[in-house]
């Protein structure tokens, strides 16, 4: 059996867009101008960003992004790549960050204007950002940092293994495409997020797995994370929580030679062992194929979340001020399915309630 190990990480060739000094200063010109309609004085805090203006105005501008970049990004919405994911680097970043935040949140967006924006305006090529009151909050860029107490924990602000996963892949909204823009590096360099294609996946895989997995025999519980939760059963240890747990679901959907994946291989349960057979099988199967980076400052990397399931490797945190820290935002191809879960002019879906096992 493969184990998940740093060394067996390969990387991240041939999914990179490395922007040049002029492109990232057309970029921050961008996210200059889109700030600038910022009235001196508003209100800054997290949910000031789930505002139908604000975001109209950073899908103007961001059809000023560099063209090299828009077509990749472009490109990426519409055909995807055999890597499911695509890094872009020297993406412009505020002069002066502010430390790392201990208790894993911003106060506000007001120290990272750049930031925000420059990542809001990349994802607007994607789709329609989305939130989910459950998580984080609600905020439409949300702050991953190791948090003290929290390292054992199969969630972001953990600082153990994370499982590779679906991101929210119980949500009946869940995103179609996960950006992470780095605003720092671990110190030691050793957390790799990392990432597996099912289309990279699929040919190591039997005819039998396949089968058994297109079929509705596996459920995904949330984190505590999610939830909103910081203790309860398992907290600290890294097991599953119950606060919601899916419906009844298959890991793989659509087309037979390019199929979707939901997989979360931490807190994923097959119904029985016929389900966990295969899902074992293709657990392997995407160690097999396993690539990933270490993310530096300026480097935002997104994963589409229909065709890849990604992780990150472990790391040491010093709580110094200057740990790693990524900003996260999430984005659908179609806002509308969602609709009914969410406030009119709002991008943040209501939260889940609990789902009772069959």
């Amino acid at each position: 059996m493969l184990t998940y190990q740093e060394s067996a990480v390969g990387g991240a060739e041939g999914v990179t867009v490395e922007l040049t000094p002029q492109e990232t200063e057309q970029f921050r010109r961008v996210a200059a101008e889109i700030t600038g309609v910022v009235p001196h004085g508003a209100p800054t805090g997290p949910e000031q960003l789930d505002d139908p203006g604000l975001l109209a105005e950073i899908e103007v501008a961001a059809r000023w992004l560099p063209p090299r970049l828009a077509r990749e990004l472009s490109r990426f919405r519409r055909q995807g790549n055999p890597h499911g994911v695509l890094l872009v680097r020297n993406v412009p970043l505020d002069d002066d960050l502010p430390p790392t935040p201990a208790d894993g949140a911003a106060p506000d967006w007001s120290r990272l204007r750049t930031a925000t924006v420059a990542q809001l305006a990349a994802v607007s090529w994607l789709g329609d950002v989305i939130a989910y009151a459950d998580e984080k909050a609600g905020r439409l860029v949300q702050d991953i940092v190791p948090v003290r107490g929290a390292e054992q924990r199969q969630e972001n602000s953990g600082s153990v293994l994370l499982e590779l996963h679906t991101e929210d892949g119980f949500h009946p909204c869940k995103p179609d495409f996960v950006t992470l823009l780095c605003l720092r590096a671990d110190h030691e360099r050793r957390a790799r997020t990392t990432y597996g294609a099912i289309s990279q996946a699929l040919p190591r895989l039997s005819a039998e797995c396949v089968r058994v997995l297109r079929r509705p025999l596996f459920r995904i519980h949330s984190s505590s994370s999610f939830s909103g939760s910081c203790g309860g059963p398992g907290a600290n240890t890294g097991t599953v929580t119950t606060g919601t747990v899916s419906p009844p679901l298959p890991v793989l959907s659509g087309p037979a030679d390019s199929p979707e994946i939901v997989a979360d291989f931490h807190a994923m349960e097959p119904l029985d062992e016929t389900a966990a057979r295969a899902f074992d099988e293709l657990r392997e199967a995407m160690l097999a194929v396993l690539a990933g980076t270490v993310l530096e400052a300026g480097d935002l990397i997104i994963v589409d979340n229909r065709a890849a399931v990604h992780g990150r490797t472990a790391f040491r945190p010093r709580y110094d001020g200057q740990d790693r820290w990524l900003r996260r935002c999430f984005a659908v191809a179609d806002l509308r399915p969602s609709r009914a879960i969410r406030a009119a002019g709002s991008q943040v879906c209501a939260p889940l309630g609990p789902v009772s096992a069959p």
